[in-house]
């Protein structure tokens, strides 16, 4: 197939390949280039946030009308952010199966309380040598 390149107007048998940004700027008015430009940038940010991987993914789909040469594009972008980890907790199971705070076999000791004030007076102790 010989092609005129319209810059330069040399004749060559490469077809010309349209760069690819070039369409996705016309895509949806433009709308598909912003949204794929603010999810990478999104996604990015979340990626440095969490340490995890995170995935975009831009899908497009042609297919040719039923009478004639046009065709229609469809794009689908997917943006698969990674999760900040959720913090757990330490529960135990009591007899009945519930979730309690407590180790229910962890002994405890009814002699032990809180001293008075919350704080130690270092002068009434004896030294210990």
């Amino acid at each position: 197939m010989t092609t005129v390149d319209r810059t330069t107007g040399e004749i060559t048998d490469e077809p010309r390949v349209r760069p690819f940004g070039d369409w996705l700027r016309e895509q949806a008015k433009g709308r598909s280039h912003d949204e794929l430009s603010d999810g990478l940038r999104d996604l990015v940010t979340r990626v440095t946030d969490t340490g995890k991987k995170g995935t975009l993914t831009y899908v497009v789909t042609v297919e040719q009308m039923k009478d004639g040469d046009a065709l229609i594009v469809h794009d689908e972008i997917k943006l698969k952010m990674p999760e900040h980890d959720r913090p757990a907790s330490l529960f135990w199971r009591d007899d009945d199966g519930n979730l309690v705070r407590d180790d229910p076999a962890q002994l405890t000791f009814e002699s032990l309380r809180e001293i008075p004030g919350g704080a130690i007076n270092h002068d009434n102790l004896k030294d210990a040598k």
